[in-house]
């Protein structure tokens, strides 16, 4: 089925689910708002996208999609694609690829695909999610350190001696901020997990900073003041060349995207004992990427952390993830001076820990214990990840994947002789 699941939820809409909606809604607003700066800063590109990217895809991920729960924006997983486009291509590029992502999404949920992107296999998902995390924590050494860099290499190989080079400029205030900001949301979540943590501690952080006038990067500082508007839609370079050039970056974001999405909503069913519409979903991500892209904004996906933050918040309907679409979009009109505010440290710590979470460090013994092929395949992924590029990743995880399901089946031995010849 490839109905919106609002079509549903909206029959037997009332009162007290829309005040249940508003409240999770607001909650998980909180949540995406320096989530979302993070991110955009992290991939290379311009805070005010990752805030773009969250109202414009976030809205239509909730209205159009198949989960009742879901919610989308900018995640961490596009971090090391999005950063490598942008090298390679510049934000233009990427506003392209993003586009094309988005049309590649519509056909995959038109040709009901849904159920395929679920049978890649476990140890290849989690093993570029690996490497994804290694790379979101390297990125972000500069800034809880407060290293000064000219420029960031996007190879994490070449990023390391740059990194030592610049060891010198390291700043205590700094690296004290981004701990600081790390403990007090641990402490947050353990506290009151239904407190949005990051932002209070983001936002704490960042207010000791400035009335104790720390000599600290800000995002007004790197980046200048972010605009207080939407900007006004547009299409991006569609030219033969740029299509073609652009083919490789635009399927690993379309997969990206679909895969994640789709496993966020399938961790959202077992939070609430739903059934998402994998079809549905699909279509939606497809319209977000594209109506993302229309405004300058990311790739965008199902967000697990926000989805699950989402439902512990009380949300029932999709009416829950339109709400902080809503409450962002506000935050983009009437708080984008305050935003110019935040430390970079808080938000580098901030996103430290989003990569320790995308490690799942409570499953490293189960990982460890996997079947041999297994935990090879993922360490296979994960390293190619790290080392060369998500594509050579993604690619040959899926390919030795497929070998290894295939071999597990005991597929016999072609009977075939070579003819004479």
């Amino acid at each position: 089925m490839r109905h919106p699941k609002i079509l549903t939820t909206i029959r037997t809409y009332d009162l007290a689910l829309f005040r249940a909606d508003l409240l999770a809604g607001i909650t998980v607003a909180m949540v995406a708002l320096p989530l979302s700066l993070a991110i955009a800063i992290a991939s290379g590109a311009d805070p005010a996208q990752g805030l773009v990217t969250a109202a414009v895809a976030g809205f239509l991920i909730s209205a159009l999609g198949g989960s009742r729960v879901q919610v989308g924006g900018p995640t961490g997983a596009f971090i090391v694609v999005v950063f490598d486009v942008v090298a390679r291509h510049g934000i233009d590029g990427l506003i392209t690829a993003t586009f094309m992502a988005g049309i590649i999404l519509l056909v995959a949920g038109y040709l009901r695909l849904g159920r395929l992107i679920r049978m890649i296999p476990e140890a290849v998902i989690e093993g570029f999610t690996i490497g994804i995390a290694l790379v979101i924590a390297t990125s972000q050494i500069k800034f809880v350190l407060g290293l000064q860099i000219a420029e960031d290499p996007a190879d994490f190989l070449e990023k390391l001696p740059v990194l030592w080079a610049a060891r010198d400029s390291f700043s205590p205030v700094a690296a004290v901020l981004g701990v600081a900001t790390i403990a007090m949301i641990v402490i947050f979540r353990r506290i009151s997990p239904r407190l949005p943590g990051l932002i209070l501690a983001v936002g704490a952080v960042s207010l000791l900073a400035a009335v104790a006038a720390l000599d600290v990067d800000t995002v007004a500082a790197r980046f200048g003041a972010l605009p207080s508007g939407l900007p006004a839609p547009q299409l991006p370079d569609l030219s033969p060349a740029q299509l073609r050039e652009l083919a490789a970056p635009a399927l690993v974001i379309a997969f990206l995207a679909g895969v994640e999405s789709l496993l966020s909503a399938i961790v959202a069913d077992r939070m609430i004992g739903g059934a998402h519409r994998p079809n549905a979903e699909l279509l939606a991500q497809g319209a977000a990427n594209l109506g993302s892209s229309l405004f300058g904004g990311l790739p965008a996906t199902g967000a697990i952390a926000r989805t699950a933050t989402n439902v512990r918040a009380g949300a029932r309907t999709p009416v829950a993830g339109i709400v902080h679409a809503l409450v962002i979009l506000a935050a983009i009109y009437l708080l984008s001076d305050l935003a110019g505010y935040l430390a970079m440290p808080a938000l580098g710590g901030l996103l430290m820990l989003v990569a320790w979470n995308m490690s799942e460090p409570h499953r490293w013994g189960e990982r460890l214990a996997m079947r041999r092929a297994d935990l090879g395949l993922m360490l296979l992924t994960a390293v190619l990840t790290v080392l060369v590029d998500l594509t050579v990743a993604i690619g040959t995880g899926v390919a030795l994947g497929l070998a290894i399901r295939l071999r597990r089946r005991e597929v016999p031995e072609p009977d075939w002789t070579p003819p004479e010849r």
